[in-house]
């Protein structure tokens, strides 16, 4: 299998900007969504002069397990075809959850591979799907807010974010919070990667696994994970050598996960002794507002400023 590691100064390809007009697909590659949030997030997609389709299996549900949307095979058909498909621009999944461990490794990577690469935006269960395109396929991707998600519906904010990464991605090239500030302080360069704290450890082991997110700026968040939980993840990767060679970390939101001070410090005690700068709360991932964050890009971390920059847009220009 290629793989494409991520070495400081160089980025994965980025694929090409969205213009009003441009094709955009919906897929379900977790568990099952709710019809009238995904016509919702729909409309705003619409809004933007963007023509939605919806794949055939979004509103599926497992015959036999009721948290996944569909069965494995139909839910990698989805995202198969819509990667494959030449009018399409964009593949914006509908939700997380969970599902895509069980459907990654029915994807033709090889075909996939071949195709202009396009623009894939979600989080959560979906930071499965952004390791694979980025080790697979060598292509960067969009740690964003997704079409039937709660954020994306009801906070302008967090759409308004999404829509300007995806149209106009030279204007959303710095990145930071009104919470963001240092754990460990400093300056760091590196491609940014991650995402959802569990999923990335469920991760480990696997064929397609990168050995280490060295020269990395690693982001990483989670949701619903108590401080012991979250401490097991953490010891977890660190035992497995992930965090071997990474530049810096900017944490993201940490909802559902107890006292923020906890937190906090569970943080400092797990990723402090690495030596790199660490940034606190950039504002991404499960939260009721949250940025859309590139992944497989070069971008210089400064946890003294509250800021992660891009040092290329997210999207090619077209």
């Amino acid at each position: 299998m290629d793989q494409y590691p991520t070495t400081p100064g160089r980025g994965l390809t980025r694929p090409p900007q969205l213009r009003p007009g441009d094709h955009v697909v919906v897929v379900a590659p977790s568990s099952p969504i709710d019809p009238e949030r995904l016509t919702a997030g729909c409309a705003i997609l619409r809004s933007w002069g963007l023509r939605v389709t919806v794949a055939p299996h979004v509103l599926d549900t497992h015959p036999t397990l009721g948290h996944l949307a569909g069965t494995d095979a139909d839910r990698a058909a989805d995202l198969q075809s819509a990667w494959l498909d030449p009018t399409v621009d964009a593949v914006i999944c509908a939700r997380g959850g969970y599902g895509v461990h069980r459907m990654v490794d029915l994807l033709d990577w090889d075909a996939m591979r071949a195709a202009p690469p396009k623009v894939l935006v979600g989080f959560s269960d979906v930071s499965s799907l952004h390791e694979a395109f980025a080790q697979r396929l060598g292509v960067a991707t969009l740690y964003g807010p997704m079409s039937s998600g709660a954020s994306f519906i009801s906070d302008g904010p967090t759409a308004e974010h999404l829509r300007r990464t995806l149209f106009d991605p030279s204007a959303t090239t710095v990145l930071t919070s009104a919470t963001a500030s240092a754990l460990v302080p400093g300056r760091a360069r590196g491609i940014t990667a991650g995402g959802c704290v569990h999923v990335l450890t469920a991760e480990r082991g696997t064929p397609a696994a990168r050995p280490s997110y060295a020269g990395s700026i690693l982001l990483l968040e989670d949701v619903n994970e108590h401080p012991y939980q979250l401490d097991r993840l953490f010891t977890q990767l660190l035992r497995s050598g992930a965090f071997e060679g990474v530049a810096g970390i900017a944490l993201g939101s940490w909802e559902g996960c107890g006292r923020p001070e906890r937190v906090r410090e569970l943080m400092l005690d797990r990723l402090g002794p690495l030596g790199v700068p660490v940034l606190w709360e950039l504002g991404f991932g499960h939260c009721p507002s949250t940025l859309t964050v590139p992944l497989g890009l070069p971008a210089l971390l400064d946890a003294d400023a509250g800021t992660l920059t891009l040092e290329t847009p997210a999207l090619a220009a077209r």
